[in-house]
């Protein structure tokens, strides 16, 4: 399996030698389900944009400290290759920031919380079982989280998989070939506790607290890394509707 990572950030300098970048966590993360998966990186708050959907079995969409309503012109190129992307039903997923810019490319909105930041592991409630959710261990799923905008609203076509009580659209799925996800299977618990150290000045102490205290629970990064290659997998085998439609008016198919 080879995936597209569409880079849209840099781990701050003070934590990239301990923790390694962003594309290094989501390859750790999936080459620990699969080693055999391969990955392109495409750095595109860069303006490093890929010229082709092409030659990938699927794509992914990192976590940034920008927001998808900045007015940046790699967000926008970004924005218009997810459309691209959704129009040729090649599968992405969209983690974090990825996930958000997912919701507003597609037609749905993006908010800063009104809660303020989500930071910490969050246990989820999975709404909606799909056939690429395997294993299947419970209807609870625990991740890390580090963000203070969310969608606020589906795009067309959209449909929840997991909330909680801080974010309303936890996991959703556009169509088929879109996958999003507000928490961040490839952080590790080493890793957000440094962030949030780091950040310390632009959080209220009790959010640190609350949010450091949180790391001693259990998470499914795993778990959703399996679901992440799996949803890839499962999409292989889904025909494209304008096949599936030439086959059932097919006499004898």
């Amino acid at each position: 399996m080879k995936i597209g990572l569409l880079q849209c950030d840099d781990v701050a300098p003070a934590l990239i030698e301990r923790h390694g970048n962003y594309p290094d966590m989501i390859q750790a993360l999936l080459r620990a389900v699969d080693p055999r998966t391969e990955f392109q990186v495409f750095a595109c708050h860069q303006g490093q944009m890929p010229d082709r959907t092409e030659g990938f079995d699927g794509w992914i969409t990192t976590g940034s400290k920008c927001g998808a309503n900045d007015d940046a012109d790699w967000i926008e190129y970004l924005a218009t290759f997810i459309r691209t992307l959704a129009q040729a039903r090649r599968p992405l997923v969209g983690i974090c920031f990825g996930h958000q810019l997912m919701a507003k490319a597609l037609g749905g909105q993006v908010e800063r919380s009104p809660l303020g930041w989500g930071l910490g592991a969050y246990t989820t409630t999975i709404e909606q079982q799909e056939p690429w959710m395997s294993p299947w261990e419970s209807d609870q799923l625990q991740l890390l989280a580090s963000h203070q905008d969310q969608v606020a609203e589906l795009p067309p076509q959209g449909r929840v998989l997991a909330r909680n009580g801080f974010c309303p659209i936890y996991m959703m799925q556009v169509g088929d070939t879109c996958l999003g996800l507000q928490g961040h299977p490839e952080f590790t618990r080493a890793y957000l506790e440094d962030l949030v150290l780091l950040r310390q000045d632009r959080i209220s102490h009790e959010r640190r607290q609350a949010a450091l205290h949180s790391l001693r629970l259990p998470v499914d990064n795993l778990v959703m890394g399996n679901w992440i290659l799996n949803f890839f997998r499962h999409l292989r085998h889904l025909p494209h509707p304008a096949q599936a439609a030439h086959t059932a008016q097919t006499p004898g198919v």
